[in-house]
């Protein structure tokens, strides 16, 4: 069965899940009147058909089940019940499942398939998508993750609760995903706008996962975000601030500061600490991610319609334990690119996972389409993401600091610059002609800010410099 064929929401179940774990969840029970809660004739016989047609009640089958050795509460919709619409009895179905999910501290894996509000019960089945935001939101703040897979279709008010709505979105290749269903479009609408790839490409979604890969992926994003919940401590809760201090979260230690990959020796100068942190031969954020971490999966797009790649930002494992990263991979970096960060920190905060982000940046995209793009309030909402943030955040300055687009990443009073990284409150090429210094002044204008490593830690901008790792280790 390719990727484009649908499976039934039971199919469906039995290619993610483990086998014999799939465990159903017991259907609330709900009167209802003849032809439903608008009587609209020909609705009970449209639900027989439906019924003997696919076997199942509802438009939903709900239970748990483990992937991969992780529990978890798993919504599948049946897309042959009425074209996996919405009505009160789904409604009372995914409230019911949200519900155990947050008795028994289960992450929720909605597998969306559905055509949207079910018309026969009108404004009714149109307000279970308030419901359904609601449970979203509850575990939310219960601090349990929720990842939703987009089948084929996905579109309407699922799309824009369960698809939407969740930490982390997959979706199987050239599925439809859009919140205007197939027939309801502007007739010269673009179709290619209104599939997997594109909701990727535009920061609504993380990935495209082909069927056969979906359980193994699946598997190992519950293992990732559900191993940080685990420890928190039992006063994992706990937040507020004492004096100006962020209190964080007990039992989440702060993840360790990576080893340098470049050089060993110190800059002698401030204008070759520029240099070293230019070079085409730097390792990059990917170099020291594939050394940090035995396995990660990217997180990708801001939800606001904007990806930028050089942002590079995930979960992953480390020395048997999951810590979130955000890492500039060396260009300016967009408003997406800081939208998506502050993202991943807020999620891994709410998780109680730990966070390494890696600087290395020239400074914020500085161009008319990155202010377009709200530059300004991007770069504030990552410094916000980085002040309230509960779970330890640990930062390696691995190349250029350059400005504020590098210090929103940063956390305070626990970064670590490399031999070959530097941090300026802005490049010595503007510095100098800020000054009305003329160009050849670069130079010197960079020892006079202090931007080598060694400098910040004599200024207590920076805790301590990161050193090579021992021989025959990395990361």
């Amino acid at each position: 069965m390719t990727d484009t064929e649908r499976r039934s929401a039971r199919e469906f179940l039995a290619l993610l899940t483990d086998p014999a774990t799939f465990t159903e969840l017991p259907s609330p029970a709900r009167e209802s009147a003849p032809d439903g809660p608008l009587a609209w004739q020909g609705y009970d016989a449209s639900r027989a058909r439906a019924a003997e047609r696919t076997g199942e009640s509802e438009s939903v089958v709900c239970g748990t089940a483990s992937v991969l050795g992780t529990r978890a509460v798993l919504i599948a919709f049946e897309f042959g019940f009425l074209g996996g619409s919405l009505g009160e009895r789904t409604g009372d179905r995914l409230e019911a499942a949200y519900g155990h999910a947050r008795e028994q501290g289960l992450p929720v894996v909605p597998l969306v398939a559905t055509g949207g509000s079910r018309i026969q019960e009108g404004m009714l089945a149109l307000t279970q998508l308030q419901r359904v935001a609601r449970q979203s939101a509850l575990t939310r703040e219960a601090g349990l993750p929720q990842i939703a897979i987009l089948r084929d279709p996905t579109t309407g008010g699922g799309w824009a609760t369960l698809g939407a709505g969740a930490d982390i979105v997959l979706a199987l290749p050239h599925a439809q995903v859009g919140f205007a269903g197939s027939r309801v479009r502007p007739p010269d609408a673009d179709p290619s706008a209104y599939t997997a790839e594109a909701q990727v490409a535009n920061g609504a979604a993380d990935a495209v996962v082909p069927a056969t890969e979906l359980r193994e992926t699946l598997g190992l994003w519950l293992r990732l975000l559900t191993d940080g919940g685990k420890r928190r401590g039992s006063d994992g809760d706990a937040s507020g601030v004492v004096g100006d201090t962020p209190v964080l979260r007990s039992g989440t230690e702060p993840a360790p500061v990576p080893h340098a990959l470049g050089a060993g020796d110190l800059p002698r100068t401030g204008w070759e600490a520029v240099q070293r942190a230019r070079s085409p031969r730097l390792p990059r954020a990917e170099a020291y991610l594939d050394a940090y971490f035995t396995r990660r999966l990217a997180l990708s797009g801001d939800r606001c319609g904007g990806t930028d790649p050089g942002m590079l930002c995930g979960f992953g494992e480390r020395d048997g334990r999951t810590v979130a990263f955000a890492a500039q991979a060396g260009t300016a970096t967009r408003p997406a690119g800081f939208r998506t960060a502050a993202r991943l920190i807020r999620l891994a905060d709410r998780l109680g996972i730990p966070v390494l982000t890696l600087v290395d940046t020239p400074g914020a995209a500085n161009d008319a389409e990155a202010e377009r793009q709200g530059a300004g309030a991007a770069i504030a909402e990552l410094f916000g993401a980085v002040a309230a943030a509960r779970t330890p955040i640990t930062t390696l300055v691995i190349g250029e600091g350059g400005s504020g687009g590098a210090l929103a990443l940063a956390a305070p009073g626990n970064t670590y610059a490399t031999p070959d990284g530097y941090f300026s409150v802005i490049a010595p090429e503007l510095a100098a002609a800020i000054l009305k210094r003329p160009p050849q002044q670069a130079e010197p204008t960079a020892d006079q800010l202090r931007i080598r490593p060694q400098d910040l830690v004599d200024l207590g901008v920076i805790r301590g410099i990161s050193e090579p790792p021992p021989r025959g280790r990395q990361g």
